[in-house]
């Protein structure tokens, strides 16, 4: 029998626990094995020479020389896809969402002492994390299953609809959800945005602290007003509401008013907040009113729910392989039967806008 091949992770953190806490979650997945572990970008500089890792796990802040830097120079020289790790301080957030920017694939959270619930939360997000990120496309600057909690369904927070949403409405809404590559997609799609666009929901996993700093560097970029999401923040033409890290986002409505509701609950196809979520509850509350897009990330969250919006009525679109930086969820709404319409990443808006203003 063939022994499948490892994923190898060089481990790049100033913190001695730090790296001893990764190397003992990543090691708990039999595909993952750690290659190395560094102390900073001068060390890790070395240990690539010695062999060179599938996937880099690499912290913002440290001595001698700081994450960004030594990812704009890795990238630029010999590209190997990096997730970057961050105690969620607010400034920290910023400067993660930067490295995203200069090619960094995965945000993750450290490990931090907390409730077992939180520790096993954490794990399977870094597992998966890592796991993303050796599938990623990095490009130079210009299975065997382990031990899970159960994976939970939108039923963990909504019940699925058992009829169809009223038909008669003011607005149509856009609903759309991403993971991995997923801050890059999103904002070339809300770039394309008019300023009287649709009302739009997003869901892109992200850990919590840094959905505020993300929403307000894509304010600062695009046409339409972007921030992120609080309870009871009404659907409106020109803005778009980003889900916060770690509550589950959902479209509701009072008359022809969608507002959204924000709340707590458990991990739903291994993540809060979840696509699925999202898409179900504008399945139940917007159907055919509702026009959705799903984009690149690993997995299938978002898939289900994708699948209720199109039985609802709405339109369903899904990014394209080719664009994608991991064809995951895409993937697998597309072969659950829910996608009406496969695109590429440009052209995502206009069919968005044109199937709303119908």
């Amino acid at each position: 029998m063939i022994e499948r091949k490892k994923i190898k992770v060089l481990i790049v953190d100033d913190s001695a626990v730090v790296r001893q806490t990764m190397s003992e979650i990543l090691t708990s997945d039999p595909d993952i094995t750690i290659m190395a572990t560094a102390a900073d970008p001068f060390i890790a500089a070395e240990r690539i020479k010695e062999e060179v890792p599938d996937v880099i796990t690499l912290d913002v802040e440290m001595p001698r020389m700081d994450g960004i830097t030594f990812l704009q120079k890795l990238m630029s020289q010999h590209p190997i896809p990096v997730v970057m790790c961050s105690s969620l301080t607010e400034a920290g957030s910023e400067t993660a969402l930067r490295a995203m920017e200069y090619g960094a694939v995965e945000i993750i959270q450290k490990p931090r002492m907390g409730t077992k619930q939180f520790l096993e939360e954490s794990r399977m997000r870094i597992c998966d994390a890592v796991k993303a990120a050796s599938l990623a496309r990095v490009r130079p600057i210009s299975k065997t299953p382990f031990k899970v909690t159960p994976k939970l369904t939108a039923d963990a927070i909504l019940e699925k609809p058992s009829s169809r949403a009223m038909i008669q409405t003011t607005e149509k809404v856009i609903v759309v959800g991403a993971s991995t590559g997923g801050t890059e997609a999103l904002r070339v799609f809300l770039e394309m945005m008019p300023p009287d666009a649709p009302g739009i929901v997003i869901v892109q996993h992200m850990p919590e602290n840094f959905t505020t700093a993300f929403a307000k560097r894509l304010d600062g970029l695009c046409r339409i007003t972007v921030k992120e999401a609080e309870d009871n923040d009404t659907v409106i033409r020109g803005r778009a509401l980003i889900a916060p890290g770690n509550r589950h986002t959902l479209l509701k409505r009072s008359g022809a008013r969608y507002f959204v509701e924000i709340k707590d609950g458990p991990l739903v196809s291994r993540h809060r907040p979840s696509v699925d979520v999202l898409f179900r509850s504008a399945a139940r509350y917007a159907g055919k009113n509702a026009v959705s897009a799903i984009m690149t990330g690993m997995g299938d969250d978002g898939a289900r729910g994708m699948l209720e919006l199109k039985q609802a009525g709405a339109y369903t679109i899904a990014q394209d392989e080719a664009s994608c930086v991991v064809f995951g969820m895409p993937k697998e709404a597309i072969k659950l039967g829910g996608v009406d319409k496969i695109v590429s990443l440009d052209h995502i808006a206009g069919v968005v806008l044109r199937e709303a203003d119908k």
